[in-house]
């Protein structure tokens, strides 16, 4: 079992910056695949970005790929989403999600754990 808690959500003008925290808990956080999704209010969950266990591979979403950067610090237990350029579009609550089993996945079944969100807008 392991528990997420994202954090570093807010209020952010067009362009700017902000970084996301996704604190677990537990000894086995090293050995998950880790991953970040959105849901838009009316939209299902959509996928992010996801990164292996030591952070050597990840993989991102066409919409944010090249201004959304995925990292980890097993030694923290934490792993970040550095969103740089944001966009209105970009508006959501982001979870953070863990899978005990497997690699890099875009697939929301293929992860076993969840946090509870944090909240991004951006405003225009």
């Amino acid at each position: 079992q392991v528990q997420l808690v994202e954090s570093g959500g807010g209020l952010v003008q067009a362009g700017g910056s902000l970084r996301l925290s996704c604190a677990a808990s537990g000894r086995t956080f090293s050995s998950y695949t880790m991953g970040w999704f959105r849901q838009a209010p009316g939209e299902e969950r959509e996928f992010v970005s996801t990164i292996n266990w030591s952070g050597s591979n990840t993989y991102y979403a066409d919409s944010v790929k090249g201004r959304f950067t995925i990292s980890r610090d097993n030694a923290k237990n934490t792993m970040y989403l550095q969103m740089n350029s944001l966009k209105p579009e970009d508006t959501a609550v982001y979870y953070c999600a863990a899978r005990k089993y497997g690699g890099l996945s875009t697939g929301r079944d293929a992860y076993d754990y969840w946090g509870q969100g944090t909240q991004v807008t951006v405003s225009s």
